[in-house]
């Protein structure tokens, strides 16, 4: 089974979003929480980048394309009947 459209959609928009949430986090922290910045732009970042990531992954209906529905089928061969 391969990666499909809506798979990459369901990937994509929650690590888009928390992705976003951490770095606006990294952007306002204050006081005794500033020391949590590196952690929360990490976050943001390794979470942004996941969500891009599937997108540029190839999906498995993408690599073969379809054979035309009109040219015939190969002919197959006539079964050999056994002697008993």
């Amino acid at each position: 089974m391969g990666l499909n459209r809506t798979a990459r959609g369901i990937v994509l928009v929650p690590s888009l979003l928390l992705g976003g949430a951490f770095l606006a986090t990294a952007a306002w922290l204050d006081g005794p929480a500033a020391a949590n910045r590196p952690l929360a732009l990490g976050l943001g970042a390794v979470l942004i980048a996941a969500g891009a990531l599937t997108q540029l992954l190839p999906g498995s209906g993408e690599a073969k394309p379809e054979e035309p529905s009109g040219s015939p089928a190969p002919p197959t061969p006539p079964a050999r009947r056994s002697r008993s």
